[in-house]
């Protein structure tokens, strides 16, 4: 979600800088199932150019028809949407349309919070009827500060809130640079994740070599900079050199990411474990609980491509706690 957001922030100051208004539609209640919960926003600009989508893209055309009377008049509004007859998903959908147009002191705070990995919360107060009601409309709090993102207006009613706590944009830390490497940077980026990449001093490469990555690094393991590895952090050991990604797991047993994924196979992993042990015999066993090797899920990937999208998906699995499986199979919601 946070990536979401990130992107509607930069989506909207290039339209501001373009001299064009911009409408925030944001998902805040829903009674039933849908495509997507509550949380999920799309930007509208005022050229009818839309950033990211809240379903699966019938939702969307009516809220570019409802959004044009928040850009004439500035006031926030509520819309729903039945999708039982024209979904089939069974769920009304309950969606605050605001115009986005928060003071400057907002998009410096923002842009250091993402700088500096900080958890940031959204708040939407609303009611469940369509049209305009006074106080509606949505809020940033970063850093014990709350910054209004719209023409929200004060009142003495009493009104719904949805509160959406953000953490920093999730992170994958890729040791390796070849070409395996580069394939899993193109599909962790295009899932919106921040990608690193860190490669031996030896290396020619460099970040041109990885397109959607954030930032490379050249160095040898011991002088990593590992600081910004936090629970929303996964890494993915990969280099191809024994000796190399033994150093690397070495530097980072004081590190606390969500999971750390070694590429090859068992024995391989079996005997940098068990050298890693001869070094480190009192290293924390939360530490070792993190280790997935071979990394990936069981799909019978076989190029860097599959084994790409075989390693995300056994991070994904890992971070929202599933255990995979064929959804055909499965009882009850998908997302339950």
């Amino acid at each position: 979600m946070t990536h979401e957001f990130k992107d509607i922030v930069k989506a909207h100051l290039k339209a501001k800088k373009d001299g064009l208004k911009t409408v925030l539609a944001t998902v805040v209640a829903l009674d039933g199932s849908s495509y997507r919960k509550p949380g999920v926003r799309m930007l509208i600009v005022e050229n009818n150019k839309t950033i990211g989508a809240v379903s699966g893209g019938c939702v969307e055309k009516d809220i570019l028809r409802q959004s044009q009377s928040v850009f004439k008049n500035g006031a926030p509004k509520m819309m729903t949407y039945d999708g039982r007859y024209r979904l089939g998903c069974e769920g009304v959908l309950y969606i605050l349309l605001e115009e986005l147009k928060p003071k400057n002191e907002f998009f410096e705070a923002f842009e250091n919070c993402l700088k500096t990995r900080q958890e940031f919360v959204i708040q939407s107060n609303y009611i469940k009827e369509e049209g305009v009601v006074k106080g509606t409309g949505s809020s940033v709090s970063i850093g014990g500060y709350t910054y209004t993102l719209s023409n929200k207006t004060e009142t003495k009613d009493v009104l719904l809130q949805f509160s959406q706590s953000m953490p920093p944009c999730f992170k994958l830390m890729i040791f390796g640079a070849e070409h395996d490497a580069v394939k899993l940077c193109q599909l962790a980026s295009f899932n919106g994740w921040e990608v690193t990449v860190v490669s031996g001093p030896l290396e020619s490469k460099t970040i041109e070599n990885f397109p959607g990555a954030k930032a490379f690094y050249s160095a040898s393991p011991d002088d990593l900079e590992l600081n910004s590895i936090d629970s929303e952090t996964a890494i993915v050991l990969m280099s191809h050199n024994f000796a190399n990604d033994l150093k690397y797991l070495l530097e980072l047993k004081e590190t606390k990411p969500v999971y750390i994924g070694m590429l090859g196979p068992s024995y391989r992993r079996e005997k940098i474990l068990s050298q890693f042990l001869e070094y480190c015999p009192e290293v924390d066993e939360q530490f070792l609980e993190l280790i997935h090797g071979p990394a990936g899920l069981n799909i019978g990937a076989e190029t860097p491509q599959e084994i790409a999208i075989s390693i995300l998906s056994e991070i994904l699995s890992v971070v929202r706690s599933q255990t995979p499986m064929m959804l055909k199979e499965k009882t009850g919601g998908i997302h339950t």
